[in-house]
């Protein structure tokens, strides 16, 4: 078989649906780019899984195409100065694998822009299993403690949906940064994970996913990194100390948010919004030497599953149902 041939995982529109498969791609199948890159890992993050799974919001416009928002590798080759054959690259976000070919491939040509450098102490499995979800959850624990958190402060700092690929990274990073940590999930079976994680409260979900009546309820929680949006993020709001700040990053529950000004005029209460998907170049940097440093990589293995091209899209269904615990690695040559 010619050396420019490779796997990928192939999404193609039939009918009212799309058909989902590993094919056979040759180098000259590839979109344009300055950087050519040998794929070793991607994820499943749960983007991932709208688009696999029936391309839910109509995330992937054109077809044929190729899914994977995250993916980690060598370059095989660049036209760009910042990058030569060799040279280990990160990717997540820019649209990749929705609007532009991803990394459930085993050969991936993007703009160098696009990339950063593999931090030192990273492979590049561990570089995946961190992958959209992990670099949100740093951007999120940032965002904070650039509106005011340290660890002392009073009362803990809630993680919603805290037993997914977020969640289970921002538990492990607050923890190790001196934080209490409190959780909620849906999942009370995975308590005992996410204790080793490094939480020490869960919160069973339906104790915030019930709307209140009353604006504002006991000051209970010191910052807020909530996944899930919906009646939980509403409840929560209500229930932040003054002058302190919610990180939100995603909308497992629907994106609506039912709630009143009350947390904002009376308590100074802050919504950060957190989009990882256009994040400046430097700042992009700043958050993966801080996953490098205050994510314990230990933890890190704890919260990680590999899967081959072919498991994709039975997984992308489960993350969907909320049955991935963690994060789930992709790799892509096995």
């Amino acid at each position: 078989m010619p050396d420019d041939y490779f796997d990928a995982l192939v999404m193609n529109q039939k009918g009212d649906g799309y058909d989902v498969a590993v094919q056979q791609l040759g180098d000259a199948d590839l979109p344009d780019g300055e950087v050519t890159v040998n794929v070793e890992y991607s994820t499943l993050n749960y983007k991932d899984g709208l688009v696999v799974h029936g391309n839910q919001g109509r995330l992937a416009r054109k077809f044929p195409h190729v899914p994977g928002i995250d993916f980690a590798g060598t370059v095989d080759f660049s036209s760009d100065a910042r990058y030569k054959a060799g040279d280990k690259v990160v990717l997540t976000g820019w649209r990749v694998g929705e609007m532009h070919w991803g990394g459930y491939a085993q050969k991936a040509r993007v703009k160098a822009d696009w990339l950063v450098p593999l931090p030192d102490g990273l492979s590049t499995q561990q570089a995946m299993a961190v992958g959209t979800a992990g670099f949100t959850a740093m951007l999120c624990v940032m965002a904070l403690e650039d509106h005011g958190l340290t660890p002392q402060a009073e009362g803990p700092v809630l993680v919603t949906g805290g037993a997914g690929g977020v969640g289970s990274v921002a538990v492990a990073i607050l923890a190790k940064l001196g934080y209490r940590v409190a959780v909620s999930t849906g999942r009370v079976g995975q308590a005992d994970y996410l204790r080793s994680l490094g939480a020490i409260q869960v919160v069973p979900r339906e104790e915030l996913n019930e709307a209140t009546k009353r604006p504002l309820e006991s000051e209970t929680w010191a910052g807020c990194i909530d996944t899930v949006a919906g009646t939980t993020l509403g409840r929560v709001l209500g229930q932040m100390g003054y002058g302190t700040s919610v990180a939100s990053c995603g909308l497992a529950s629907g994106p609506q948010l039912k709630t009143s000004v009350l947390p904002f005029l009376l308590r100074g209460v802050n919504i950060l919004g957190i989009d990882s998907v256009m994040q400046p170049y430097g700042n992009r940097l700043r958050a993966w030497e801080r996953v490098v440093s205050d994510l314990p990589l230990e933890k890190l293995e704890e919260t990680m599953t590999v899967c081959g091209l072919g498991e994709v899209p039975a997984r992308a269904a489960e993350i969907l149902k909320g049955q991935v615990r963690g994060r789930l690695v992709v790799d892509v040559n096995a």
